[in-house]
């Protein structure tokens, strides 16, 4: 079976976003988070992440930022609860060689169901004590419009500050 979305990934990248699985409207659209209720393209805007808000169409773009995206479930669009009953050992062994190879500074899951499925079992919101090689792992809240009695955007902009503070060089 392909890939519903492509992965946007390659090296020296600061982050990569990671979600469950593509939703329907973004398989139809050939593009990630392309659902108009769907809070990830403003989300990364406010949080000075990108500078300009990026639309679906644009996804590619994100490389210029230093930003990956790739889902937990390649083959699957839809809901969680259509996708996860399909999530294999070979998707977590997929996305963890693929974040030990490309070796991004943070990888985070867009939802704490993905973030949840991949480490297979119950978390929290934030950064997680694993890491994958010297990639810093979180877990955010979804930006899905179906997700929208669990949003905390507060949790968004404490990881958009890590990053940054990751970027910066101390000089002695």
């Amino acid at each position: 079976m392909t890939d519903v979305l492509s992965d946007l990934l390659q090296h020296s990248l600061r982050l990569v976003l990671c979600g469950t699985a593509a939703g329907t409207t973004s398989a139809a659209e050939r593009a990630y988070y392309a659902h108009p209720q769907n809070k990830f393209w403003k989300i990364l805007h406010e949080t000075k992440l990108t500078p300009e808000r990026l639309q679906p169409h644009q996804y590619r773009d994100l490389l210029q930022h230093g930003i990956g995206l790739t889902d937990l479930v390649k083959a699957g669009a839809g809901m969680d609860r259509d996708t996860l009953p399909k999530l294999t050992a070979a998707d977590r062994a997929r996305l963890s060689t693929a974040i030990a190879t490309f070796r991004p500074t943070f990888l985070a899951f867009t939802s704490k169901t993905a973030g949840q499925k991949f480490f297979d079992g119950k978390r929290d919101y934030g950064q997680q004590v694993e890491a994958i090689g010297d990639t810093r792992v979180w877990i955010l809240p979804s930006t899905s419009g179906a997700a929208n009695g669990s949003w905390r955007p507060e949790i968004w902009h404490r990881f958009a500050n890590e990053v940054r503070a990751a970027g910066r060089v101390t000089k002695p």
